[in-house]
């Protein structure tokens, strides 16, 4: 594959590396967990590893990145001490992949808070901030396919305002109280890797109600990307969300357009 897309690590002390791979591999057998102190992506990587015939299951996490993506081609702001940024490649073989970017946001809140809630499809949202977002990428046609899960959480100073953020940004700090990035990994990645194997087994649906309860949109006015307006009614058991608007009822499935709360 040639040379490693990322320097040589920096020091890394301050990282549980040994307590981490162990959470890692009880929760997902044969999971690699590897910490580097800067990347492009890690999804990226993640990505190219994959298209290099690299099948073992992995956990990337980097202090820093260059170029992180969020949904829709956006940016991801991610500096060392202020944000968490990780992907994790399984191979998975559910019977329905809709839903996975809820699931993982739901196990995400779930870990970190109770008040943490979701904005469809990929966001952790707190007091209608953006604290967080889910970037799920693919590879392959078959059965099993690669999964990337990518995950980038603010957990200090939130980054500043850029032109394409549509929300203001938050922090863990702001949300729960002073924390450091190898904690948050160490409280949220043994739930999320038995979160994905439960969702490879079982889909989104026996998690409908538990997203319910931290849907930020459910019930409030929303604009799509059309410029249509109308009521979020929540999502299905296949997580695609409903809206009702002056032309009746419209059903939005993940990756088709973006919904945000309506100013005013």
């Amino acid at each position: 594959m040639g040379a490693p897309a990322f320097p040589a690590p920096a020091d890394l002390r301050h990282w549980p590396l040994a307590e981490l791979q162990a959470a890692a591999a009880a929760a997902w057998p044969g999971m690699a967990l590897q910490v580097v102190d800067e990347i492009d992506s890690t999804n990226t990587e993640l990505m190219r590893r994959a298209r290099a015939g690299d099948e073992a299951p992995t956990v990337l996490v980097a202090e820093r990145q260059t170029a992180g993506r969020g949904r829709l081609g956006r940016q991801w702001h991610s500096e060392a001490g202020a944000s968490l940024t990780f992907s994790i490649g399984v191979p998975l073989q559910p019977a329905n992949w809709a839903g996975l970017s809820l699931a993982v946001g739901l196990s995400l809140a779930e870990s970190l808070h109770p008040t943490i809630g979701l904005k469809w499809p990929n966001d952790l949202w707190w007091r209608d901030r953006k604290l967080g977002g889910i970037l799920i990428e693919t590879l392959g046609t078959g059965a099993p396919r690669r999964a990337i899960v990518g995950v980038g959480i603010n957990v200090g100073a939130p980054p500043p305002s850029a032109p394409e953020l549509r929300t203001p940004a938050t922090s863990l700090h702001e949300a729960v109280g002073p924390v450091q990035a190898p904690d948050v990994l160490l409280q949220v990645l043994p739930p999320l890797l038995r979160a994905l194997a439960a969702f490879e087994q079982q889909g989104f649906a026996p998690l409908r109600e538990r997203f319910h309860t931290r849907d930020v949109l459910r019930g409030r006015a929303v604009q799509l990307a059309d410029g249509a307006q109308g009521s979020a009614l929540g999502v299905d058991g296949e997580g695609v969300l409903w809206v009702q608007t002056a032309a009746g009822v419209h059903s939005i499935a993940s990756g088709e357009v973006s919904v945000r709360p309506r100013a005013g």
